[in-house]
């Protein structure tokens, strides 16, 4: 699970450093304000139902039963269960997205009710992303089977395209069409067409070629839709809380939704290479274990996992929020994004890093119950929770503005993780143990005393932001970054959590037995 979970992040991690180039440019040549607004929202509508639909709830149902029938009736049976999904899913894909384009101004309308002037560009932008709705999903499909496979390096760097193609149209196509986020949202649709041809080769290659089947209801497809349809919520409440704060952003002073997602972007860097490397890699092991009642096994992968995403994300979440100015300074403070930009923006994202390690352990938690089959479980909890985010954004919004949606949602995915973990706990589905417990205490430790660190060092830095250009930014941010990493890794040393002497030796055997394993190549005569 843990070679998985490197090779998921570090391509979910190239794929985020891309995307940071990405919102550079739309930061540069947009700023935060009214074309900004637009464009984020259209982008919103298709994204939520590729994290909620996609990646969420059909991911959450389809790979347990795909892991099933690959472990039980092999090969053959599981790839007829994919293509039978795969129709359907299409199908299903493709009434969405004409009714989507169909009601785009109603759709507008509804998920972006303060927008006035901002209202036609915006329908006119969404009419160009939404078909990235089916492509996306049906990509995820694919990626599903790659990663039942256990093969999780070409369904991790299909996503890498995304902001590869929108890079590129931001750069090249932006004097041929009205606008720069009319090149951007051509982007989206685009990259949609390439990653599911790509996937759909991997899986070719891979010997579970699908092809594009006939829609049919079997028993197999009611099952995965009974699974599915509770998902909806209880795997994508994240993706809904965001929702929500898109909605709310659009009742504030104009900007406010660009704010917040230039803030948003910062922290999906950690959540998305942790978050979607823990869950993508731990689903499908834990099934097997589950399905092969190998308990002792499925409670130590639990717990791994929890160990895995906790010892980075308690660091990153305090050191964004102690360095949350120069972040954002250093990465989008150039061009039509503003200082003020800056500081606004930086206020969001402390709202959002704070919730972080809650964000990252919902997508830990949440396969202890889709490895079981329980997709109700984590309903019930993702409605609650879905109704204290929209009281708290309710409550919060005045007075904190711009603050108060990041806020709000940090605040209700910490009451959904601490009630998911609360219920694996009493039906016996997570079992703790003294020497995880302790290596967490010290790892907070270990993040408090890193992030004290780092604010002393960057209250001196922060004084001359606003006389820094460009090359100086990046120089005072690599060094805090570098001071964080190397602070941190010490204590970690210190406090006993792992030993870097023993973990290097561990890599010089494993590149040792490589070269072994090589064969020598043939001597010319």
């Amino acid at each position: 699970m843990l070679k998985g979970f490197l090779t998921v992040g570090s391509w979910t991690m190239l794929s985020r450093v891309l995307g940071l180039v990405r919102d550079q440019l739309l930061a540069a040549l947009m700023g935060a304000g009214p074309m900004q607004d637009a464009y984020q929202v259209a982008f919103r509508l298709p994204n939520l139902f590729r994290r909620l639909f996609g990646e969420g709830a059909f991911n959450a149902a389809f790979v347990p039963l795909f892991s099933g029938l690959l472990a039980k009736e092999g090969p053959e049976v599981a790839r007829g269960f994919a293509r039978e999904a795969l129709g359907v899913l299409l199908f299903w894909l493709l009434c969405l997205t004409l009714l989507g384009e169909l009601f785009m101004p109603q759709v507008i309308r509804g998920i972006a009710p303060g927008f006035g002037a901002n209202y036609p560009l915006a329908v006119s932008l969404g009419r160009i992303t939404f078909p990235y709705v089916l492509l996306i999903c049906a990509a995820a499909l694919v990626s599903g089977v790659l990663n039942g496979l256990e093969k999780f390096g070409v369904a991790a760097a299909a996503y890498v395209l995304f902001n590869v193609v929108g890079i590129a149209a931001i750069l090249f196509l932006t004097p041929h069409v009205k606008s720069v986020a009319h090149a951007a949202a051509w982007g989206i649709t685009v990259s949609g067409v390439l990653q599911l041809g790509v996937l759909m080769i991997a899986s070719h290659r891979a010997g579970m070629g699908l092809g594009l089947p006939r829609p049919r209801l079997t028993p197999r497809m009611r099952l995965l839709m009974r699974r599915m349809l509770p998902g909806l919520i209880g795997s994508g409440i994240t993706q809904l809380n965001l929702g929500v704060d898109t909605i709310i952003g659009t009742l504030l002073p104009a900007g406010s939704v660009s704010l917040m997602y230039f803030a948003d972007r910062v922290n999906q860097l950690p959540l998305g290479v942790l978050g979607a490397a823990a869950a993508t890699t731990m689903l499908p092991v834990l099934t097997r274990q589950v399905q092969t009642n190998d308990m002792v096994a499925a409670h130590r992968t639990q717990n791994s996992a929890i160990e895995f995403a906790l010892a980075l994300t308690l660091p990153a979440s305090l050191a964004l929020m102690v360095l949350s100015v120069p972040i954002l300074g250093t990465l989008f403070g150039y061009g039509a994004f503003t200082p003020r930009d800056v500081v606004l923006s930086a206020q969001s994202l402390t709202g959002y890093a704070f919730g972080l390690p809650f964000f990252v352990l919902i997508k830990v938690l949440a396969p202890g119950f889709f490895a079981r089959g329980d997709m109700s479980t984590p309903v019930r909890i993702g409605m609650a929770t879905l109704a204290v985010n929209l009281c708290l954004n309710l409550a919060l919004m005045r007075p904190l503005q711009h603050v108060g949606p990041p806020l709000a949602t940090s605040l209700a995915s910490m009451i959904n993780a601490l009630t998911l973990m609360v219920v694996l706990l009493r039906r016996g589905y997570l079992q703790p143990d003294r020497i995880m417990l302790s290596r967490l205490l010290r790892m907070g430790l270990a993040s408090v005393a890193m992030a004290a660190v780092l604010a002393l060092i960057s209250h001196t830095l922060l004084s001359g932001l606003g006389r820094w250009h460009g090359l100086e930014r990046i120089a005072g941010l690599l060094l805090l970054v570098t001071v964080g990493m190397t602070v941190y890794a010490a204590l970690l040393q210190l406090l006993g959590i792992f030993d870097i002497r023993r973990l290097a030796s561990k890599l010089k055997r494993r590149l040792q037995r490589r070269r072994d394993d090589t064969p020598a190549a043939d001597t010319p005569s």
